[in-house]
């Protein structure tokens, strides 16, 4: 099994190493990640400059660095090894959950191998500690990775979150519930000023959800769609409004 690697913390996190190591336990592994660090990026991809592709060394993997976003990397990685079995990106340094899955770099990773037609995993852990202790989910990872290769018909697409200390893994949708986007103005050491922008809940998570999982202490794992359509209102839309197709 041919295994591309790629994040969006860039090629040097730590994380990309960790994921490396568990994955080179099911096939080939070949790491493909951005230069420099591209978090919350989405899935922009770079359209208006050329790419590098440059070869360094990780570990004693086979790794090449880019000057793009992590779904560049994607692009760029199976365009470079042919016959990609499986895209992982991650191990994030920061959680991707519930609405922050809009705007991840991680998952942006997953998501074109989705639309390539690639099996796409991300996987993300909490950044709020001193240091990230890796080989307290690498066994986590391992059995996820075993439940999604194992399975014939598993799903294309999944969203890991591991809590600090995890205890246990569940399957969960993601978190809809709202968040408050918030400006916080600041000043430099020169006194201009700048912003930070973040966002905070303002609901508590629901049980059954990404965000409650990972509350509880369990591994989140959300399979998801590339398919954006709301049916529900699709449906409820075409019963009040039907528009007759103009082609006879």
């Amino acid at each position: 099994m041919k295994i591309l690697i790629t994040n969006d913390d860039g090629i040097y996190s730590p994380g990309i190493l960790a994921l490396a190591e568990i994955a080179a336990d099911f096939g080939d592994v070949r790491i493909v990640a951005p230069d420099v660090e591209q978090s919350s990026m989405g899935h922009a991809i770079t359209a208006s400059r050329p790419l590098s592709y440059k070869k360094t060394k990780i570990g004693h993997f086979e790794a090449f660095r880019v000057n793009g976003t992590p779904a560049d990397c994607v692009s760029l990685g199976c365009f470079h090894w042919d016959k990609v079995d499986m895209v992982l990106s991650g191990i994030n340094i920061g959680s991707n959950l519930g609405n922050s899955m809009w705007h991840s770099g991680t998952l942006a990773g997953a998501k074109q191998a989705a639309l390539l037609g690639i099996k796409g995993i991300a996987f993300s852990t909490p950044s709020h500690q001193a240091e990230i202790e890796f080989h307290a989910i690498k066994q986590f990872a391992s059995n996820i990775l075993t439940i999604l290769t194992e399975e014939k018909e598993s799903p294309s697409l999944v969203n890991v979150n591991f809590p600090i200390n995890p205890r246990g893994i569940v399957w969960a949708r993601q978190s809809v519930r709202h968040y408050d986007g918030v400006v916080k103005p600041a000043e430099d050491p020169m006194g201009r000023q700048h912003y930070w922008f973040t966002v905070e809940p303002i609901e508590e998570a629901e049980e059954g959800t990404d965000r409650w999982a990972v509350n509880h202490g369990l591994v989140s794992l959300t399979p998801l769609s590339l398919d954006l359509t709301n049916n529900t209102e699709l449906e409820r839309m075409l019963q009040k409004h039907y528009f007759p197709s103009p082609i006879s």
